[in-house]
């Protein structure tokens, strides 16, 4: 189905294609119609698959039926989970909805409070946000859910993961009823507590489900490489240095430590590379993920809280350095390549100490994942090892103080008795 063949306005289709769209994947195939004919959605859908363009696309359409001046009521709320996700459906929708004329307004924690304050008070059509920062503004007063519309939630497993469903669940019965606004939510998995959220508060949503060989993206080709612990770094060099090198590459490990290792190896192998994860300030994160959208860094090292928030276009590789403990965590690592119809890889490192997840993984994808021992030309065993700085313990640091301490030799001065009057004599 073509983009020309949905009755959308004017406006929303000078979007799409401004952004280039035409043919629509099977997430938006499935869920734009039911969105256009005002009925709840609750859809199984990954990141890259097309689905903010579904939500996005039948947003506009509602509120451009009816057309307001802006004001301090929003009429159409977006809630997601992360920071970077928030800004990257404000992204699209500014590019879709360009000819639409509607203020859209990122709200999420860890940048100006009273610049967003401000803005809200200035009026706003759309407003994206994580629950945290939204919840302040909504008790202070600062706006109102009481004219919302719509009502999109996006990666709505990732919010029960996260532990944000206490205060999703607090916006939702300040909103009006589920009879007086559209909902559309979207998650990788339609669990039960996934479910449960959709009845309690979603006005008989229609079920989008996606078939189970198109968990994962189409476009993307995976591969895992049996290798022992040691050889990870050297095959990842390798990699990197010869079929890689001219692509768009996000790495993944498991913990903060081995990103953080890894993204000084690769430094010090004259690769330009940076780590994220979840302890980074916003303004450092932010910098980081622009410089690798303008290819100033063209690998980016990350931990599984930056997998779902990610979304940047041409990423032509990503390589799980280690095997992902959580099947669900594998399909949203590897969803950050072959994005927008391009084509991507995903390499699966699997070390004798994790190799035993990759079942798990393999049943929840409903497919076996190629496997091989890689060719020894790919490894690179001469490579630069990053000079660490050793921290010293705090309790030595302590003793070192005191050794290197020397007492005075002077004996202390003794204090004269105070007369019993407590004048002197």
């Amino acid at each position: 189905m073509r983009f020309t063949e949905l009755e959308i306005p004017e406006e929303v289709q000078q979007g799409v294609v401004a952004l280039g769209f035409e043919e629509l994947t099977p997430v938006q195939e499935q869920a734009i119609p039911l969105a256009l004919l005002g009925k709840d959605v609750a859809a199984q859908a990954q990141t890259g698959t097309g689905k903010t363009a579904a939500f996005l696309i039948a947003l506009f359409t509602k509120l451009l039926k009816k057309r307001q001046s802006t004001s301090t009521n929003p009429r159409a709320l977006i809630v997601a989970p992360t920071r970077e996700l928030v800004v990257q459906i404000c992204e699209d929708a500014k590019g879709l909805g360009g000819a639409c004329g509607m203020k859209i307004l990122p709200v999420f924690g860890g940048v100006d409070y009273e610049k967003q304050r401000k803005a809200l008070q200035d009026g706003v059509d759309v407003i994206v946000a994580t629950p945290g920062r939204l919840i302040d503004y909504a008790k202070q007063k600062v706006f109102s859910f009481n004219h919302i519309e719509v009502l999109v939630i996006d990666e709505a497993d990732r919010m029960f993961d996260m532990g944000f469903i206490s205060d999703l669940r607090f916006i939702l019965r300040r909103l009006p009823s589920f009879d007086k606004r559209q909902t559309m939510l979207f998650s990788a998995t339609l669990s039960p507590r996934v479910m449960e959220l959709a009845y309690d508060f979603m006005n008989n949503a229609e079920k989008v489900d996606i078939e189970p060989e198109q968990v994962t993206a189409e476009r993307v080709d995976q591969i895992v490489y049996h290798v022992g612990m040691k050889e990870k770094l050297p095959l990842l060099i390798g990699l990197l240095d010869e079929p890689m090198a001219a692509g768009r590459v996000m790495v993944f490990a498991n913990t903060k430590r081995e990103t953080e290792y890894v993204t000084l190896v690769l430094q010090a192998n004259n690769f330009k590379a940076a780590q994220i994860s979840g302890d980074i300030s916003q303004a450092k994160r932010m910098r980081i993920l622009q410089e690798f959208k303008d290819g100033k860094l063209n690998i980016l090292v990350a931990t599984d809280v930056a997998s779902r928030g990610i979304h940047i276009d041409d990423v032509t590789h990503v390589v799980n350095y280690d095997v992902p403990q959580d099947a669900e965590d594998y399909v949203h690592r590897i969803g950050r390549t072959a994005r927008a119809g391009a084509s991507g890889l995903a390499i699966t490192m699997a070390d004798e100490n994790l190799v035993f997840h990759l079942p798990a993984i393999e049943e929840y994808i409903s497919a076996k994942i190629p496997s091989e021992i890689p060719a020894e030309a790919l490894f690179r065993w001469k490579y630069q090892r990053p000079q660490l700085k050793k921290k010293t313990p705090p309790h030595r640091k302590q003793a070192g103080k005191s050794a290197g301490h020397k007492p005075s030799s002077a004996r202390p001065r003794r204090r004269k008795p105070s007369s019993p009057s407590g004048k002197k004599p």
